[in-house]
């Protein structure tokens, strides 16, 4: 089984920081909040029936990032073909998470996993930056530009940010 989770399981990490799949999650939004669900269903089933489950933190599905947060987590058709393939065809695999992103230059992932299992991503989104990031207009939402989530995080936001800063 091949789950389509996504990086908004995790989304409330800074972009500053880059994670693995063994991070505590920390969903942005319901929807992320939702995908963890799945993702402990998948876990669930591989273990207690031994259906082999792979679970994919997708990013964002595209030829070219259409922002500057899609630099960071951009997977190209292709790319996410190759994840799917190593969990549909990788003998012994029971329950796995790895990140549904390119080789991103500026990724916020650690995918290294996804590498040691055979994922060899071919397309990387910086061959788009300097494109993507003359046309970024600024937001002036602090969370939404902290936070690896984006505008999930910032929406409903009401915690006191600046101190969330210095906590990570």
């Amino acid at each position: 089984v091949i789950f389509a989770s996504s990086n908004h399981a995790v989304g409330f990490y800074p972009r500053t920081t880059t994670i693995d799949t063994k991070v505590i999650p920390r969903p942005d939004s319901r929807y992320g909040v939702s995908k963890l669900f799945g993702e402990g269903i998948g876990a669930l089933y591989a273990y207690k029936h031994g259906i082999g489950v792979t679970s994919l933190r997708i990013g964002n599905v595209n030829e070219e990032p259409i922002d500057k947060r899609r630099l960071s987590i951009m997977v190209s058709p292709r790319d996410l073909v190759k994840l799917i393939r190593i969990g549909l065809e990788r003998p012994g695999l029971v329950y796995e998470v790895m990140y549904g992103v390119s080789d991103n230059t500026r990724s916020w992932y650690d995918n290294s996993h996804a590498v040691a299992l055979g994922y060899a991503p071919e397309d990387n989104s910086e061959v788009h930056a300097a494109r993507v990031l003359a046309n970024e207009p600024p937001t002036g939402d602090p969370p939404s530009e902290h936070y690896q989530g984006g505008t999930f995080c910032g929406a409903e936001y009401s915690a006191d940010f600046p101190s969330l800063k210095t906590k990570g």
